[in-house]
C-alpha cells in the first residue's frame, strides 16, 4: 500500500507539471496584450510599459516560467495586480468559507444520496423509486444558481397569505457568512441554504450511481442466497448489497468533487460569500492573472489528492482489491 501511494504521488507530478504550463499560459492565450488590457483604455504608454516590467512579459516564455514555477515551489504564487498583497495571503483570507461550505455540501450530499439510492433500489419500480429518479432527474438539471435562487425566495425572503394571513419565512439568512470564531449557531445558519443548493445536483447524481450500483449487486447470487438463510432486509441492504457496492458510490463522490469545485464559485457569488469563488470571479472581471493562475492551480492539486484518497479507499471498501 505505502509502495502504491508513493507511486500515486510520483506520478501527480507530471500531471502538475501540465496543469502548471497551461495555467501559465492563459496570461499569454488571452487576446490581445495582456498589459493593455490590465492597464484600461485610459492609461499611458508608461504604464503599460509599467505593467508589462511587473508581469515580466519582456522576458522570453520559458525564462519566465522557470522563474514562475520556482516561486510555486517555495510558496510563492505571485502578487495580485490590483492590491500589491502576496495571492497566498488572500487566498488564506477567503480559504475558511470555502472550505467549510465544500465539507458542508458533501455531508450534506453524501447523507442524504446514499440513503435515497439504497431505498429506491430495495423498492424498485414503486411510486417510492418513481419518486426518487424523478427528483434526481430535476435536481440534475437545475442549474445551481436556480437552486439557490429558488431556496432563497423561500426560506430568506418569502411572503405566503394563508387565510388572509401574511406568512413571512425569514428563517435563513439570504447572503454573507460568518465565521465558526463567531459563534457555531449563525456559522451554521449561513450554510445551510448555500450547501443545500450547492449539493442538489451531488446529491442527484451521487442518488442515482447508488441505485444502479445497488441493482446490480441485489441481483447476484450471493444476495439471494443470504436472502435464502432468513437474513432480514436490514442485514442484506446494508451488510451484504451496500458494501459490495461502494466502489462505484466512491468513485462517483470523487469525480463529483469537480462539479463542487465549479459550483462553488457560482453558489458564493449568489450568496455573497467572502470565499475563494468570489476571489476568483473579482480577478476575472479585474483581470487580475496572478490570482486566477494561483487559485486554478490549487484548486487543480486538491482535485488530484481526492481523486488519490478515493483510490486509497477502494481497499478499505473492498479487500478483494490490492495494490
Amino acid at each position: 500500500m505505502f509502495a502504491y501511494i508513493v507511486r500515486r504521488l510520483i506520478a501527480t507530478i507530471p500531471v502538475m507539471a501540465v496543469v502548471a504550463l497551461f495555467v501559465f499560459s492563459l496570461l499569454y492565450l488571452s487576446p490581445g496584450d495582456p498589459a493593455a488590457i490590465i492597464a484600461g483604455d485610459l492609461a499611458t504608454d508608461e504604464d503599460i510599459a509599467r505593467i508589462r516590467e511587473k508581469l515580466g512579459l519582456n522576458q522570453p516564455y520559458l525564462v519566465r516560467f522557470g522563474t514562475w514555477v520556482w516561486s510555486v515551489l517555495h510558496g510563492d504564487l505571485g502578487i495580485s495586480i490590483f492590491t500589491n498583497l502576496p495571492v497566498m495571503q488572500l487566498i488564506g483570507q477567503r480559504v475558511e468559507p470555502t472550505v467549510c461550505l465544500t465539507l458542508a455540501t458533501l455531508l450534506v450530499a453524501v447523507a442524504t444520496a446514499i440513503p435515497m439510492g439504497v431505498i429506491a433500489a430495495w423498492k424498485v419500480g414503486t411510486w417510492i423509486d418513481r419518486l426518487i429518479m424523478a427528483f434526481a432527474v430535476l435536481a440534475f438539471s437545475m442549474p445551481v444558481f436556480v437552486i439557490a435562487y429558488l431556496l432563497i425566495f423561500t426560506f430568506a425572503i418569502g411572503e405566503f397569505t394563508v387565510f388572509g394571513y401574511t406568512i413571512e419565512l425569514d428563517l435563513l439568512p439570504a447572503q454573507g457568512y460568518s465565521r465558526i470564531s463567531e459563534g457555531v449557531g449563525p456559522w451554521l445558519s449561513h450554510l445551510v441554504l448555500p450547501s443545500v443548493a450547492l449539493g442538489m445536483t451531488f446529491t442527484a447524481l451521487i442518488a442515482r450511481i447508488t441505485r444502479a450500483s445497488m441493482l446490480d449487486v441485489l441481483s447476484q447470487d450471493y444476495v439471494r442466497t443470504a436472502k435464502a438463510k432468513g437474513l432480514g432486509e436490514r442485514d442484506v441492504l446494508i451488510g451484504h448489497a451496500l458494501k459490495n457496492a461502494a466502489v462505484p458510490i466512491a468513485t462517483v463522490i470523487g469525480i463529483g468533487v469537480a462539479l463542487l469545485i465549479g459550483g462553488v464559485v457560482v453558489t458564493e457569488t449568489v450568496f455573497a460569500i467572502p470565499g475563494i469563488g468570489r476571489l476568483v470571479v473579482d480577478a476575472i472581471l479585474r483581470r487580475d492573472y496572478p490570482i486566477i493562475q494561483g487559485v486554478i492551480l490549487l484548486f487543480s492539486a486538491a482535485y488530484v489528492l481526492v481523486n488519490l484518497a478515493v483510490d486509497i479507499s477502494y481497499t478499505f471498501l473492498d479487500p478483494r482489491i490490492r495494490y
